[in-house]
């Protein structure tokens, strides 16, 4: 078997023009887009999976119903969309910076990233307070054991399942020990002068009438767990996307205030930082649909 001796200096690769018609840094970019892509798909097949498995999942306007400083008042869905408005006005602060960098406009470039950062920390932080009240607030539902209890949102456990008839809580409230009583009595009365100084001193029918009476009363079985671990994974995993997108445009707006951009001549490292930008806004339109709307 013959070999062929290749010459020493032989080039394997001199370059030349894109077959895409763009360059090396731009292509890298949107080949990470798709693998990211991937991953995200992966997630949300698997949440689809589990979510149309089951007879009975969490209703988004239970869930997604509250708004900061609005009290009790049922407003299904209002703050997602709020955020939701953030996240794409970020987006177009975004194209228009990306705009102004084709025309090599410094000062314009500026003053969009720096609307876009704005963005970004917006969003983080109606995410940050949307988990909160999920994961401290106190809801009223079923346990395993068919008594009565005062659930959080968690990966571990949610309240967020159908609706008990006044029957069902009951025939929970009997089953329920002393100090779950006490617990939701104290749960439903919060801040109001409905409930006696110390529940804890009354009897377990009468912290029952008291219950079963109460106005505020809203009591549900307890939600498949896969809803609390699915929901706090995925849109985590997005949230840390846009925490990243975040540092990723502040050091494109100090590099810009720096003119590094103008010494190279073109703006193509913000074209770059858009693209990632963009593509995490166009995942959360499909988080949005999967976790608030379906």
């Amino acid at each position: 078997m013959s070999t062929t001796a290749i010459p020493s200096g032989t080039k394997w690769w001199s370059g030349g023009k894109s077959p895409f018609n763009v360059s090396y840094g731009k292509v890298m970019m949107w080949y990470f887009l798709m693998s990211d892509a991937f991953t995200f798909g992966a997630f949300l097949i698997s949440y689809g999976t589990i979510r149309f498995s089951v007879n009975h999942w969490a209703d988004p306007n239970h869930v997604f119903n509250a708004f900061p400083f609005a009290g009790h008042a049922n407003l299904p869905l209002a703050f997602v969309s709020l955020m939701t408005f953030i996240l794409i006005f970020s987006s177009v602060t975004m194209v228009l910076a990306v705009h102004e960098g084709h025309h090599m406009n410094r000062k314009g470039v500026e003053k969009y990233m720096f609307m876009t950062i704005l963005g970004g920390i917006a969003f983080l932080s109606c995410q940050a307070w949307e988990w909160t009240h999920l994961l401290t607030g106190e809801h009223v539902a079923m346990l395993s054991d068919g008594s009565l209890g005062v659930l959080p949102t968690t990966v571990k456990a949610n309240p967020w399942g159908a609706d008990l008839s006044h029957t069902e809580i009951l025939a929970a409230l009997q089953k329920s020990t002393h100090e779950q009583l006490v617990e939701i009595a104290s749960t439903l009365h919060h801040g109001t002068q409905a409930v006696a100084h110390n529940v804890s001193a009354l009897s377990n029918q009468e912290l029952i009438n008291q219950i079963s009476n109460s106005e505020l009363l809203h009591a549900t079985h307890s939600g498949p767990i896969a809803f609390g671990g699915y929901f706090f994974g995925i849109t985590g995993f997005h949230g840390f996307h846009v925490f990243s997108g975040v540092i990723i445009n502040i050091v494109m707006y100090l590099k810009t205030k720096l003119g590094h951009f103008d010494q190279r001549g073109h703006y193509e490292m913000i074209e770059k930082a858009g693209l990632y930008w963009h593509f995490v806004d166009l995942v959360w339109v499909f988080v949005f649909l999967c976790f608030y709307l379906v």
